[in-house]
């Protein structure tokens, strides 16, 4: 019963698997895994008071995990249904293609539940070696030919900072005689100033600085984002990150407060130059992708606002905004799906005259904008308040202003796409048909982007438990 979601997306791995030894193919797969999605959705709902320990402890299942592993499932689920038909994405290897996003989510799903640094290494391999063969997958037939160039620095970059988290571990493993986060803890904290355990611990966290896109380990964000093909885009940009923040909490819980000063400042420098650069650089942008990858970098940085808190209620706000960046982000994704003709890249005027062409999808992804830029009264506007909280409580009075600074210049850019949308004339653009999968989805995420920044306690309250599981 503890392990039946990884279970039940190994089975589904299986399936798919003697599924792409087979003819015509990638319709079969597509309706597999939305079954894989929609299942593993309901498991994870099912279990999420399940509470044990297994391979010999290396594996912790708890309402902490559990509730990730539910967020995890439902952003693969959203994904799945913004971009049905997987354009852009070669037809005779959309079976592959799936198989690999349903191996990377098993990964995902096993990091969220890692009590043990190898236990972690592995869950962190196998989802993101999954996710460097998804990029390559693109089809060149839209003229596009930057999906190989992306792969390729999305694994390079991806094996330097696995090397470097690697090396953390061991240095861990040197200075406490154990891999086990339970060990690890009170290990820890009895190394009083000691800069070599600190040191462990951040290069530790390079690893998922990497996978959240945070300066300096963001190179890869923008180049990947603008090669890869629409749903994969989509889908590295949402549901790893949710992972990423699970497992960067439970590191920081290893951490003393009152002895972590030196890796309190690094992540303040690392938070104010992933905002800085991120907005800044968002500012020039014409595609729409890559325009959001960096953005994500801006983002990132203010999830690090809520971990330099280091305690309960900071960890579960930064918890808060990142289900919040995933809707928010999944808003804009199903536009940028459903607009684009054959899976080629979406820029800023493929977008003139969208309330006319299909008002539906331009309501969307004023939505997503306006969230994103954190106007009320979507969460994105609940989300980065609570986050300036937990700085201000922390008495990082200057990153918050720094931060506020940032939030300013990023209205510009994602106000200047909603601009285009609604003032611009179509120029004889084609209207855009919007199906009900896209109609259904795209309703549910402006109801709960709108309900979360409204009512955001439910969802805080819940974070926070999960973070008294950890504490």
């Amino acid at each position: 019963m503890l392990f039946l979601p990884e279970l039940f997306l190994l089975g589904g791995s299986l399936v798919l698997f003697f599924v792409t030894l087979g003819e015509d193919k990638g319709t079969l797969a597509k309706n597999i895994t939305i079954a894989i999605g929609l299942g593993l959705t309901i498991l994870c709902a099912w279990g999420i008071n399940n509470s044990g320990t297994m391979f010999f402890g290396a594996y912790a299942v708890d309402f902490y995990s559990q509730f990730f592993k539910l967020v995890i499932a439902l952003g693969l689920t959203f994904v799945l249904l913004l971009a049905p038909d997987l354009k852009g994405v070669n037809t005779k290897i959309q079976a592959e293609y799936y198989l690999f996003m349903v191996l990377s989510v098993l990964g995902l799903v096993m990091l969220v539940s890692s009590a043990e640094l190898l236990t972690l290494f592995v869950a962190l391999e196998l989802s993101s070696f999954a996710l460097y063969l998804m990029v390559p997958m693109r089809d060149d037939t839209t003229g596009e030919r930057k999906q190989m160039e992306a792969a390729i620095k999305y694994i390079m970059f991806g094996v330097i900072s696995t090397g470097t988290m690697l090396f953390g571990m061991s240095y861990l493993f040197g200075l406490t005689g154990t891999t086990y986060f339970i060990e690890l803890l009170p290990a820890l904290q009895g190394m009083v100033g000691n800069p070599v355990a600190l040191l462990a611990v951040l290069m530790v966290l390079v690893g998922f600085f990497y996978k959240l896109g945070i300066f300096p380990f963001h190179f890869w964000v923008p180049d990947v984002y603008e090669g890869s093909a629409n749903a994969t885009t989509s889908f590295i940009a949402t549901v790893p990150k949710i992972a990423a923040v699970a497992i960067m909490i439970r590191i920081m819980t290893l951490v003393n407060p009152a002895d972590s000063s030196w890796l309190v400042l690094i992540l303040m420098i690392a938070a104010v130059a992933s905002m800085f650069y991120g907005n800044l650089a968002a500012l020039v942008q014409t595609d729409i992708k890559r325009m959001l990858g960096f953005s994500g970098i801006a983002h990132a940085g203010f999830v690090l606002l809520g971990l330099l808190a280091m305690d309960e209620l900071g960890y579960a706000r930064a918890t808060f905004y990142i289900i919040g960046y995933l809707l928010m982000n999944l808003a804009c994704f199903l536009v940028v799906c459903n607009v684009s003709v054959q899976g080629e890249n979406v820029s800023r005027d493929d977008l003139k005259g969208l309330y006319k062409r299909s008002p539906f999808l331009a309501l969307v992804l004023l939505v997503g904008m306006f969230a994103l830029a954190g106007i009320p009264p979507f969460v994105g506007f609940i989300g980065k308040f609570m986050l300036l909280t937990s700085a201000l409580q922390a008495d990082h009075l200057i990153l918050v202003i720094l931060a506020a600074l940032n939030t300013a210049i990023a209205i510009f850019y994602y106000l200047s796409v909603v601009r285009v949308a609604f003032t611009s004339d179509p120029e004889d653009r084609p209207d855009v048909e919007v199906g009900a999968s896209t109609w259904a989805v795209g309703m549910i995420l402006m109801v709960v982007i709108v309900y979360m920044g409204i009512a955001p306690n439910q969802i805080l309250t819940m974070a926070s438990q999960a973070m008294k599981v950890i504490m």
